[in-house]
């Protein structure tokens, strides 16, 4: 089994640690900045890098697919330039894809399906390519000593057919995926109806954040699936989590990663998700969101 994580400037993308675990540390990092890239990840060893002029997918594909043919298993992080990449190499290697894994083996795969609610197990028989979800895995808590950076070379390849890269704009907060905000704003059943994630949506984006949500409530369709945090929705890691009306069942708090910095706004001082924030607000959280979107109106008319 081994990993490919492509990197942009140097960043390693969501669940590149737990991709690179899921295979035993067997690693290419691939794309701009992969020297500087190879300091997020750890349990030392080797980890081969692999310096390209483009970010296309594509020529990265062509690039790396005739290292590849003789391992049997590739598996990349199901983050966006992941799954970009993913099909292409499947494609050239002709070979069949299986996204969305919860845990891979060299003979068995599990994948998420129906949003997370089924997990099918896959027995693929052959040499396959998968995408590993972020932030479910995990990894070992002490991260062992620093790997050493080997760097491949490849014979450049013509750009060829595929969509070319003209510029990478900055995500929209609004609609990036949540596994990727580093600031989320959260609502839940204490929040009264749907035009309340409509002014949290708002805020969120006045505050450079994204909008989510908890089960129950995409349950009543007030949010898309897309928009749900938890084991059963998007598992996240933001910097910065604030709780609206949010008690904190299991599902959901586990699905939060390790949040720099919680703020819960509840009328239960002793919901789980009280407990486990560093600034704990025993109030309305409809009322709250009223009076932040007030000051926010008063501090742009400044």
């Amino acid at each position: 089994m081994l990993a490919i994580v492509p990197v942009r400037d140097g960043v390693l993308p969501a669940g590149a640690a737990e991709a690179s675990a899921e295979c035993f540390g067997r690693v290419i990092i691939v794309g701009t900045g992969t020297a500087l890239a190879t300091s997020g990840l750890a349990g030392g060893g080797e980890v081969r890098i692999l310096e390209v002029a483009t970010t296309g997918a594509a020529g990265i594909a062509r690039q790396l697919a005739p290292l590849l043919v003789d391992e049997s298993v590739i598996v990349l992080p199901a983050s966006p330039d992941g799954r970009d990449l993913a099909p292409r190499l499947a494609h050239l290697l002709r070979r069949p894809l299986l996204a969305g894994a919860v845990e891979i083996r060299d003979d068995r795969v599990r994948l998420a399906r129906r949003g997370g609610l089924v997990i099918e197990e896959v027995r693929p028989g052959g040499s396959f390519v998968a995408t590993l979800l972020p932030g479910l895995r995990g990894v070992d808590p002490d991260p062992g000593p620093p790997v050493e950076a080997v760097p491949i070379a490849v014979e450049e390849s013509s750009p060829g057919a595929g969509a070319e890269t003209l510029a990478v704009l900055p995500p929209d907060v609004s609609t990036m995926d949540l596994s990727e905000s580093p600031r989320i704003l959260g609502g839940g059943a204490g929040l009264d109806d749907a035009t309340r994630f409509t002014q949290l949506a708002g805020l969120a984006t006045r505050l450079g954040g994204s909008m989510g949500a908890t089960r129950v409530i995409t349950d009543r369709s007030w949010v898309g699936h897309e928009r749900q945090i938890g084991t059963t929705g998007v598992v996240i890691d933001p910097r910065l989590y604030l709780a609206f009306g949010i008690s904190g069942a299991v599902q959901h708090t586990s699905g939060l990663g390790t949040p720099d910095h919680i703020i819960s706004v509840n009328t239960d001082p002793h919901c789980p998700m009280m407990q486990m924030a560093d600034l704990a607000i025993t109030s309305d959280a409809n009322a709250v969101l009223d009076e932040l979107e007030r000051l926010l109106g008063e501090a742009s008319d400044d």
